[in-house]
Formats: structure tokens, C-alpha cells, sequence
């Protein structure tokens, strides 16, 4: 798409605004790419790539900046990572609370930016579950995790159940069931539809579906750190209306669940750039993540959130970096 004489001005474009953050001009872009052109060959060059969708200028001055199509060919093509020069912070074995809130913390004091990490996901076990009849067509489901986690649900059924059944129904889930991940256990309950009586096989599935949404719910947290950071990034500070749509994701939480979640099915570093996908809600925000492993299953995600406009080759080594610290602390603390 591009010839080399295009894409080494691009490249010099993107990491001249990363580090001023001031639109870019073509005599600056002429000292900063080491090109021997004239300004006139250089506004040709910046008038093709902004036709592309690659740069885009600002009404208030002549120079351009970077679209979101621009960072992603940036980063996905020219982006070179030094892997010296950075030094490796510690991550100490401890509770896995305690080491998600640290490694949150460190990503956020190493990139000067939002660091988020997800809990590590358990299995959706069940030890115990229980029903009491609360009033007609209206159950309330206890549900014992295997570490003794209790969650309570509220079940609406079409069948006004008695009591007798709902204990027939839940000797038989404990007694087949109980220790199985709760994937396990639909598959099976699927199978077995057939043998059952099908009062209790249709309550035996709305069970295991508000089962799966208690102990879904009872993990997945998002602990994010350094939110006050993007106080002091000048993309930020200067707009209120793009501050406040970012501290509503991160008080809102639900996409950035969807975000890492995405992350979580991808191997290492990725890179999400706001503005080229419904991912990430905010044009101005970009993140950086990877996931993290214990025993070598991916169990989280973890990055860095900031202004589109930030050192990608940095943040690129903190998230590696990090993901590497919390996979060792986490398989070490168990």
C-alpha cells in the first residue's frame, strides 16, 4: 500500500507526535526522518497518506497527527521494541489478591498510566446446592463453592414445585454433580434429559444456568490502579468530556471485562487502538495487554490504558514484562 519513502515518513510522523504531542509540520518531518526531500515532496508524501486515512490535520494548525488507521500500521509494521535498558521490577509469592492489587500498581507507576489486571479465573465448581421454596413458582438457590463461598439466587419457574421435589432435585445434582465444573455438569444434565422426569429435568437446567451465573459473578473482578494518572496527560486534562467518559469505563467496568476477556483468548501482547473497533469505547484510548498463565493455563489479562498517544515499545515491555512476574508469583504462591 505504501512504498518505503511513505511509510519512513509515517513512521517518523507517529513517533515525532508521540514525543511532543504537537501536530507535525513537513519541515519538522524533514529533520526528524533524515530524508534529503523538498517541503513540497513531503506535502505531496503527507496529502497521499492523509487520502489513506493514515494522518489527519487538525483545524488549527497546518502540521498533522496520526488516525487510528495510522497508529495501527504503525504498530503493526514499523514498530521496533529495545529490549535493553529497562529494569525488572520484583513480584513477590504472596495471596493471589494481593499479588493482582501489586502487579496493578506496577503497571501503573512503570507506564504513568491506568493499570488493570484481571482476577484469575477459577473453575465454575459446585460443592452444594440447595433449594427452598420461597412462595409459588419462586425457589431461592443456595449454591456452595468447593472453598465455601455461598451464593444465594432467586429462581422464577413456570412449575409450582413442592418441597419434595426440590429436595429429590437436589440429593440428585450433589449426589452426581457435586466437585464438577458446571460446563460439565450442563453437558451431562443435556444428555440425560431423556431418563429424568421432566418436571425435575427442566428445573435441574434452570439450576445449572443461575449456578453458572452465581459463581461467574463470585469471580471476574477487574482491580484497576492509577486512574489519576491520566489527570496529568495533556490528551486528557485539556477535554473533560473525554476525562469523564474514561473514568466512567473504568467505574462501569462491564467493557472493560468484555476488553480483557477478548485479550484472554489471544497469545501474547496485544494492542487495542480506540477508534478502530467497538473493543475500545473511547477514540482517544488505547490499551496494551496480555494475558498471564498459572502452571501454564491462562487463567487473566493484564495491560495498560492510555491516551492513544502513548510509547507503544514501552508499554509493550512493562505488559510483557508483568505478565511474565505475575504468571511465576501466581504458580510459586499456590
Amino acid at each position: 500500500m505504501l512504498d518505503d519513502r511513505a511509510k519512513l515518513l509515517l513512521k517518523a510522523l507517529v513517533e515525532r507526535y508521540i514525543a511532543d504531542g504537537q501536530p507535525v509540520g513537513s519541515r519538522t518531518l524533514s529533520k526528524a526522518s533524515g530524508l534529503d526531500l523538498s517541503p513540497a515532496t513531503i506535502r505531496n508524501v503527507m496529502s497521499d497518506l492523509e487520502e489513506l486515512g493514515l494522518i489527519a490535520s487538525p483545524h488549527t494548525s497546518a502540521g498533522r497527527i496520526p488516525t487510528s488507521r495510522g497508529y495501527r500500521l504503525f504498530v503493526d509494521t514499523m514498530l521496533t521494541v529495545q529490549r535493553d535498558g529497562f529494569e525488572t521490577p520484583a513480584l513477590m509469592p504472596d495471596q493471589p489478591q494481593k499479588v493482582i492489587a501489586s502487579a496493578a500498581n506496577l503497571l501503573s507507576n512503570l507506564s504513568h498510566f491506568v493499570g488493570v489486571v484481571m482476577t484469575p479465573r477459577r473453575a465454575s465448581v459446585f460443592r452444594h446446592i440447595e433449594f427452598l421454596r420461597l412462595s409459588e413458582r419462586r425457589l431461592l438457590v443456595i449454591i456452595v463453592s468447593p472453598e465455601g463461598d455461598v451464593q444465594n439466587r432467586i429462581l422464577f419457574t413456570e412449575t409450582d414445585y413442592s418441597q419434595s421435589q426440590l429436595i429429590e432435585t437436589s440429593n440428585f445434582l450433589n449426589s452426581h454433580y457435586a466437585g464438577m465444573a458446571i460446563e460439565q455438569v450442563r453437558s451431562r444434565v443435556q444428555q440425560e434429559l431423556v431418563s429424568l422426569q421432566t418436571e425435575i429435568a427442566t428445573l435441574m437446567q434452570a439450576a445449572v444456568q443461575v449456578s453458572t451465573e452465581a459463581l461467574a459473578d463470585d469471580q471476574n473482578e477487574v482491580v484497576i490502579a492509577g486512574e489519576r494518572n491520566l489527570l496529568s496527560v495533556s490528551d486528557f486534562s485539556s477535554d473533560m468530556g473525554h476525562l469523564r467518559r474514561a473514568f466512567e469505563l473504568f467505574e462501569q467496568k462491564t467493557q472493560l471485562m468484555r476488553l480483557l476477556d477478548v485479550s484472554s483468548q489471544a497469545e501474547g501482547v496485544r494492542i487495542y487502538i480506540g477508534g478502530e473497533s467497538q473493543i475500545v469505547p473511547m477514540q482517544e484510548l488505547s490499551v496494551v495487554s496480555s494475558p498471564y498463565e498459572v502452571d501454564g493455563q491462562i487463567v487473566g489479562t493484564l495491560g495498560v490504558i492510555g491516551p492513544t498517544r502513548m510509547p507503544y515499545d514501552r508499554m509493550i515491555q512493562i505488559v510483557n514484562i508483568t505478565s511474565r512476574l505475575v504468571s511465576n508469583a501466581l504458580s510459586q504462591s499456590k
